[in-house]
Parts: C-alpha cells; sequence; structure tokens
C-alpha cells in the first residue's frame, strides 16, 4: 500500500507534537492545593505533609527544594507573612497565610476537579420557555411586527426576501421583507448553599466534609464563570446556623455539634426573601438526620437517637414553607440509612423539591447536573 506523502498535501503545515512541559512549581503546586483542602487553610501543616510525601515519593530534588516551593508561593502572591497582614516590618517571620490569590486558586482547582473545565461565558444563560423581546436568540424567526427591535433583523432571511419579491434588478427591501429571530428571556437565580459542619462529618474517620467543601468551592466558581448574573449565599449549620464569605470556604471545619436543619432553613428563606429575582433555590449537603431545635427559650432540644418526630415536624414545617415560597430545596443526603432515606423522601415530598443520595464520589457531578438543569424556569 503506498504511504501518503503527508508534507505534500497543499496548504497544511506539519509540527512535531511537544508535550507541554510542566515546571516544578506547577507539579508541586497540584499536590499542595490538595493537601491544603483537607487542612482547612493551615499552610504548615500542609507543608508538613508535603515533607512526609517526599520522604516516600520523592517530590522534591537538589533543584528544587520545599524551600524553593515556599519562596515561589511567595514570589508569586500566594502566601504573605501575618506580620505583612498587620504592616510589621519587623525582621521576625511569622505566620503564613493564604492570601486572596491562593484563596480563588483554591476554587479553581475543585471546580477543575469536579465539573471539569469550563470555560468563561460572558453572561448568565437561566432560560425561560417565555419568548419576546428577550436577550437569548433561539433559532425561530417570524415576520417583522411593529414595534419589534431592529437588533433582532435576521439580514440574510430578509434580504433573500427582498430579491425573491423585487428581483436582483431592482432590489428594495421592505417592511413586508424582513424577519426577526426570536428571543426568549434569561432569568437569573439566586441560591443558598447550606453546608452541614456537624461532628459526624469526620466521624468513624471518615473525611466527609472536604468533599461537600470542595463542592461548594466549585459551585462558587462555576456561577462566577458561567453564570455572573447569579447570586450564592452559603451558610453552615451546625447547633445554630451563620453565613459565611465565599473566602472563608478554604478554611471550613466541622465542630462539636449536633445537625440543626431547622436553623439553617430558616436562614436560608431569610436570605432568599430579601432577593429581588423570582428564581430561588437551596441546596443542602448533610450527611445526617437532623437531630437538633433551639426552643423560643433560647434553649437547645437535642435528640442523637433515631429520628425524633418534634424535631422531624419542625423541618417539614420549613419544607412546606419554603414550598409556599417557591423556593424547592435539592437535599444532598450523604448516607444510605434506610430511616434516613425516609425521612428524605418525606421532606422533599413536602417541598416538591428534589433529592439525592449518594456516596463522596458522584457528589459533584450531581450537584452540577441539577444546577444546571435549573437552568429552565416554566413561566
Amino acid at each position: 500500500m503506498k504511504q501518503k506523502n503527508l508534507s505534500s498535501l497543499s496548504g497544511l503545515t506539519f509540527s512535531k507534537y511537544t508535550p507541554e512541559e510542566v515546571s516544578d512549581f506547577e507539579r508541586v503546586f497540584e499536590i499542595f492545593k490538595e493537601l491544603l483542602t483537607h487542612t482547612s487553610g493551615d499552610i504548615e501543616e500542609a507543608f508538613s505533609w508535603l515533607e512526609m510525601l517526599d520522604n516516600e515519593y520523592a517530590i522534591f530534588n537538589e533543584n528544587y527544594t520545599l524551600q524553593d516551593f515556599e519562596e515561589d508561593l511567595r514570589k508569586r502572591g500566594y502566601i504573605k507573612r501575618e506580620n505583612d497582614e498587620q504592616g510589621n516590618t519587623g525582621s521576625g517571620r511569622g505566620k503564613n497565610l493564604l492570601t486572596a490569590k491562593l484563596e480563588a486558586a483554591l476554587r479553581e482547582y475543585a471546580l477543575d476537579q469536579i465539573f471539569g473545565k469550563l470555560k468563561k461565558s460572558g453572561v448568565g444563560d437561566h432560560r425561560t420557555a417565555k419568548t419576546g423581546a428577550g436577550d437569548e436568540r433561539d433559532g425561530d424567526t417570524r415576520n417583522y411586527q411593529y414595534g419589534d427591535d431592529f437588533s433582532a433583523l435576521n439580514m440574510t432571511e430578509s434580504l433573500k426576501n427582498a430579491q425573491i419579491n423585487s428581483g436582483i434588478g431592482d432590489l428594495r427591501m421592505t417592511e413586508d421583507d424582513l424577519i426577526v429571530e426570536e428571543t426568549r428571556h434569561k432569568a437569573q437565580m439566586s441560591t443558598v448553599l447550606m453546608i452541614d459542619i456537624s461532628h459526624s462529618m469526620i466521624l468513624y474517620g471518615e473525611d466527609r466534609i472536604t468533599p461537600a467543601k470542595k463542592v461548594a468551592m466549585a459551585l462558587v466558581e462555576l456561577i462566577k464563570r458561567k453564570y455572573p448574573k447569579d447570586s450564592i449565599d452559603i451558610i453552615v449549620f451546625g447547633n445554630e446556623a451563620w453565613p459565611i464569605k465565599i473566602k472563608d470556604l478554604p478554611y471550613l471545619q466541622v465542630g462539636p455539634y449536633h445537625t440543626n436543619t431547622v436553623a439553617g432553613l430558616e436562614l436560608s428563606m431569610d436570605i432568599l426573601r430579601r432577593k429581588r429575582n423570582t428564581n430561588k433555590q437551596i441546596f443542602m449537603i448533610t450527611d445526617g438526620k437532623p437531630s437538633c431545635l433551639q426552643l423560643p427559650n433560647g434553649e437547645y432540644y437535642m435528640n442523637s437517637v433515631g429520628l425524633d418526630e418534634k424535631i422531624v415536624t419542625e423541618c417539614l414545617h420549613r419544607a412546606a414553607q419554603a414550598r409556599k415560597l417557591k423556593i424547592p430545596i435539592t437535599t444532598f443526603m450523604i448516607a444510605q440509612d434506610p430511616y434516613l432515606r425516609k425521612f428524605v423522601e418525606v421532606f422533599t415530598a413536602t417541598n416538591q423539591g428534589k433529592a439525592f443520595l449518594t456516596g463522596l464520589s458522584g457528589l459533584g457531578e450531581m450537584i452540577f447536573e441539577d444546577y444546571e438543569r435549573n437552568r429552565i424556569r416554566r413561566i
């Protein structure tokens, strides 16, 4: 069989493929970001883990040491000294701190891990079924009507009509020739992400908070890139519920808490009530049953044994309240216990939301899928 001479193909230039080289810094930086997520932003602990890994896997060499890596982090603006933060120019070393640049890099790292490489788009794309003077063209066309925006004109189809109606020799375009493209409105979405930080998230030596943290950071980065018109608020809940800032996500840790789901739902609904757009939703990541309530007198009612009827009733009441406010709740339960499954089924039916019972590996993929599917809101 005659071999083709690729060099003889006209107009094509071929070059030898050279794999992209990864610098020592980038190679170690990937490992370091993973360690930082596990250590909740503790740089010194992450450095200690790097040393242990180096002893076993030879991460560093004589040409690139841990000290070189630390210096590169500082030169590139990823870490800074505590005394720099306080404006102290003395000679003391001070504690290493993450900069905003490294916090953003951790969110991007989580996004790439969970959702894959995504290109940033200019606007959000929550689609609706409502046509009219929207901001997204959907491919359908119709005849021009008085009052239509001229920016929606399909010039190719309009010129084609003009040629058919008046001929090429005497080409004229009239109102009857004009074709416009249908558009659909893009809605904005307000999301509250609830993260369970009760003690069970690290119970029995199983780390469940790190995957939950990664999902939260990835979801934030996803919205910032693909849906910049959206808003996302993050709250954590244990015995109580409170909001945290995006920059606090890498440092998130569990505490000696029970699970006050009611407090988390109440705070989420309070946040969403203040949002002006109509598309609202709650994502709740939890690994256990609700086990705590705050009573009107300020005291806590707690029960870790089974499903407490009083606590469950209050949870279902909040689910129904969110339904009346047209706020769907998507629950991601990191558990497979039969009695928890039953609770989640009843909770979801009361809210008419969604629920996923999952292990840790598929959590991010399912949140991403649900967030994408929630782009479509029927009007």
